[in-house]
């Protein structure tokens, strides 16, 4: 050690005043706050249970339809897995009906 030149010491900070500290704690921070946000979302807005009978009600006032107009009704009875794998594609009726 090297008594000749005198280093002053650097007053000890706190650990809220260190730059590093927050990158380091903000990050988990963040998520924690979005998923306590998403949480909330998800139970104040959730989706409604579907009723099966007035499914099936809607679905037997589809298939008296003709044409078009039945094409439509029974598109919009499909689930969402369904309806969302043949958004791009069009639906071709059978030829039979």
């Amino acid at each position: 050690m090297n008594s000749s030149t005198s280093t002053a010491a650097a007053p000890a900070l706190a650990w809220w005043r260190v730059p590093h500290m927050w990158m380091v704690v903000g990050g988990p921070l963040v998520v924690v706050v979005a998923s306590l946000i998403t949480a909330f979302i998800a139970v104040r807005h959730a989706d409604p249970v579907l009723d099966k009978a007035v499914f099936e009600r809607d679905r037997e006032a589809a298939l008296v339809l003709q044409g078009q107009a039945k094409a439509d009704a029974l598109i919009k009875l499909q689930p969402a897995h369904q309806a969302r794998n043949h958004a791009a594609s069009p639906v071709v009726p059978e030829a039979g009906r």
